[in-house]
């Protein structure tokens, strides 16, 4: 690092985070002396900071670096900080930077944007670059067509090798930050002919023609191909990528596997916020704060609804939970058991509907096979609870009360666990977001009712 960032950084007390010494050097206005420190900081380092700066301050630093700088930098965060972040410069400014982005990033952070900034941004970038990007940001993010990019090296198959080594070396610069290890060979019309490893040029004849070196009838992917099914051809062939076509067979980009694997765990992230009440499936702390609030309490407003259902039946059994103080011991017993054997059964049939192993309507059979092991699991987790009750009790009706309670409510909870994902996924609803709140308030509701109506058939014995 040169003297005077080093001057600029130990003025800066030891305590204060990398955000601070950003802000610093912005302020001192040097796209040189900013760079260098960037630099050094890890990619996780480099996101941190730039979410903690102010509003002010990321602009100081996106401008002051230059434009691919800039991209760099913002290809640190996720889509959705990148495009909060370009929202804050002027079109031109923010047209610079996302010139420099991978046309897949393009797409995705433009998506991000509210209309009004994606057209101010696309009508500030060049007309063919702007018509690329609406073209794939057309495209859903979990199918090829919004996973590939358009940075490819693509040839005729009436060129020769040659030809090639000529082109490269006129486009060297333009080149130099794709992905050179296979070219694609198409004809006239753009479909695609054959797939060229580029290592094929070495050692044949410049006069060889193309067609005669390429991989003929490639595998390839339609623009509509989904995440599932892009995730088990990667699985099925040892591919860094494969080229995406349309209806007619021409070559539109290629899908790299790590932009598969990124789709993936991101899926997954947002299932799991989805599933704990996270409307949109993605938040982070530097979100406007009413925007955050809003969206948790559109989740837990249905909650408290739902869960005055299962407060109901406790208030209508109140003179058999007065009568019977030991019941409240095991009334969160009951409810938390019972909504880990129904999670349990909402995971497993997440994944086979993930992975195609199962169909929305195959409702009986799913029900079945989780009867099966709710039939298994309830009865020794109600001898356990119910062993529990007598011991700590010594009235064996009570043992009874929640063992049977147990059981019966396993059964319930495993049953609505498999079968609800499935109806959900069939009438069009998202099964990662009301799954879980509806199995919780229905084996609540169950547990409790099943305790409290038990215990008030045999109130007569466990007084």
């Amino acid at each position: 690092m040169s003297d005077t960032a080093e001057q600029i950084l130990n003025s800066v007390d030891e305590a204060e985070r990398p955000w601070i010494q950003l802000a610093r050097l912005a302020e001192v206005g040097s796209a040189d002396l900013l760079l260098e420190y960037v630099e050094t900081l890890s990619t996780t380092d480099r996101a941190l900071a730039l979410s903690r700066l102010d509003e002010a301050h990321r602009i100081q630093v996106l401008e002051g670096l230059a434009p691919e700088d800039a991209a760099d930098l913002i290809g640190d965060l996720s889509e959705a900080q990148a495009a909060r972040v370009i929202e804050l410069l002027n079109p031109d400014s923010a047209a610079a930077i996302v010139h420099e982005l991978p046309s897949d990033e393009q797409a995705d952070v433009l998506g991000d944007l509210s209309d009004h900034h994606a057209a101010a941004i696309l009508d500030a970038m060049p007309d063919d670059e702007a018509e690329s990007a609406r073209a794939l940001s057309a495209y859903d993010d979990d199918v090829a067509g919004g996973m590939m990019v358009l940075e490819m090296l693509r040839f005729t198959g009436d060129m020769t090798v040659a030809d090639v080594i000529e082109e490269l070396n006129r486009n060297s610069e333009t080149y130099s930050d794709f992905d050179v290890r296979y070219a694609y060979v198409c004809d006239e019309s753009g479909t695609l002919l054959g797939v060229l490893p580029m290592q094929n040029l070495l050692f044949v004849k410049r006069s060889a023609r193309l067609t005669d070196l390429m991989i003929s009838n490639p595998l390839s992917v339609r623009v509509d191909t989904s995440l599932d099914d892009l995730i088990e051809f990667f699985d099925d062939h040892q591919f860094v990528g494969v080229p995406v076509v349309d209806d007619l067979g021409r070559l539109k980009g290629v899908v790299h596997r790590e932009a598969v694997s990124y789709e993936e765990t991101r899926a997954a992230e947002s299932d799991y916020l989805k599933s704990q009440g996270i409307v949109g499936g993605e938040e982070l702390r530097t979100m406007p704060l009413w925007l955050r609030a809003r969206r948790r309490l559109s989740w837990l407003s249905i909650n408290i609804v739902l869960n005055i259902g299962a407060a109901a039946v406790i208030a209508y059994f109140q003179d058999t939970l007065q009568a019977v103080i030991a019941l409240a011991v095991f009334l969160p017993i009951i409810s938390d058991m019972s909504g880990c054997s129904g999670n349990q059964a909402v995971a497993v049939s997440m994944r086979e509907l993930s992975l195609g192993l199962v169909r929305p309507n195959e409702l009986f059979r799913v029900w079945w096979k989780e009867v099966s092991v709710g039939l298994i699991n309830g009865a020794v987790l109600g001898f356990l609870v119910a062993l529990v009750a007598v011991i700590f009790d010594g009235n064996i009706y009570l043992g009874l009360v929640v063992g049977l309670a147990l059981f019966a409510n396993t059964v319930i909870a495993v049953s609505i666990g498999g079968v609800v994902p499935l109806a959900l996924k069939r009438f069009g609803f998202d099964p990662a977001v009301a799954a879980g709140p509806l199995l919780t308030t229905v084996t609540d509701m169950c547990g409790f009712f099943l305790v409290l109506g038990l215990a008030t058939i045999w109130l007569s014995r466990l007084v």
